[in-house]
């Protein structure tokens, strides 16, 4: 009798505790950043096809073709697993390599519009609007990845469960960070007198 009493209020002190809460959001953040990969991926095999359109124009300028094609194989060659979603460095430099090649497809795109050939081009066209497409569904992943991290970090610092969590190993896990938060944070300079 004096076990099975044992064993109820063992029960009921773990009533709360978090333990599958845990799990169901260490896989809910496991999930929502394999969408936010898949869609890396769509857009780094979007590059090849988008190079070699613009490739075959004549006079396009090849450093920014250079950049491209150098920050799609940076950011393919980062090796993701899940332990990168629990190690904040790993987690960053895979930041890092993705906003460059975000960056670089921005200047191309940018400078595509100098292109009236290009630009009038079904293929590049097609691709771009596909690049686009790409953009959007990268943007909301990574905002379901960033809604599923933040419910799980809440419960790992929040109380009973915080307790679970550090005798677990349940650390917090990083979320997408703004690569130049400080420039975005600082007010724009406004000066009606340059001409």
């Amino acid at each position: 009798m004096k076990t099975l009493f044992l064993v109820l209020l063992a029960a009921m002190s773990l009533t709360g505790c978090g333990y599958n809460d845990f799990q169901r959001l260490d896989e809910q953040t496991k999930s929502a950043w394999s969408e936010v990969l898949n869609q890396y991926q769509r857009r780094a095999d979007l590059v090849p096809n988008i190079v070699a359109t613009v490739k075959g124009e004549a006079n396009f300028e090849q450093e920014t073709l250079t950049k491209v094609v150098e920050a799609r194989a940076k950011a393919t060659s980062i090796q993701v697993t899940p332990e990168t979603l629990n190690n904040p460095e790993a987690f960053k430099k895979f930041q890092a390599v993705q906003g460059e090649l975000s960056g670089a497809l921005s200047r191309l795109m940018a400078v595509s519009e100098r292109y009236p050939d290009l630009k009038a081009n079904k293929g590049f066209s097609d691709l771009r609007v596909q690049l686009e497409g790409t953009e959007n569904r990268i943007t909301v992943a990574r905002n379901r990845y960033i809604q599923a991290v933040q419910e799980y970090n809440v419960l790992a610092r929040s109380f009973p469960s915080n307790l679970t969590a550090m005798a677990f190993s349940y650390q917090p896990k990083p979320a997408f960070a703004v690569q130049n938060e400080a420039a975005i944070t600082a007010p724009p300079v406004v000066d009606f007198n340059k001409k």
